[in-house]
């Protein structure tokens, strides 16, 4: 909810839009992220053994999985205001974009993704069912197709700078450095 917000109220402050990939693209990327979250959270539907409880209630469990939930969306939100203007929904070019290497985007090159799959990481562990596996399997295939997109438009639009930014980084997970 609280990211849902913070996106909602910086959409008002993004740059035109240059270049954005098609409605078909759109759809492959955007099909599975949808699909996650309702396994995740759809209460009314039943998933019969999908929501079967697989691992026991722990009190200490429970306390890591929300914190690790709290830390994800903090690490999102952080990386929403930290690419400020430059942010899409969809795979696009804004105008005048700008290539952001600092804050999370030093760590990673999709930290948005990034949080909220360690989101979705606490959040399954905080449901214990195997449709928590499941909506992080089809979360991280959304966001590794939407990421595959953006950086094609991203090689395009900076060439050898972002190639050097991709050497040094790692895309959802830190790129650990000798």
């Amino acid at each position: 909810m609280a990211l849902s917000l913070v996106s909602l109220v910086a959409l008002l402050r993004t740059k035109r839009t240059q270049q954005r990939v098609d409605f078909g693209s759109r759809l492959l990327y955007g099909l599975p992220v949808f699909f996650a979250f309702y396994l995740l959270f759809a209460d009314n539907v039943h998933f019969g053994w999908l929501e079967s409880r697989i691992i026991p209630r722990n009190i200490w469990l429970e306390g890591l999985a929300v914190s690790i939930t709290a830390a994800g969306i903090a690490f999102a939100i952080w990386a929403r205001f930290y690419i400020g203007e430059n942010w899409s929904s969809a795979v696009s070019i804004r105008v005048d974009h700008q290539l952001i290497r600092t804050g999370p985007y030093a760590w990673v090159r999709h930290p948005i993704y990034s949080g909220l799959l360690l989101a979705v990481i606490g959040t399954a562990l905080t449901r214990r069912e195997p449709r928590g596996l499941f909506a992080l399997i089809l979360l991280w295939l959304g966001f590794w197709i939407k990421s595959r997109m953006e950086e094609g438009f991203m090689r395009k639009t900076f060439g050898e700078e972002y190639l050097e930014y991709v050497r040094s980084t790692g895309a959802l997970i830190p790129r650990i450095r000798p």
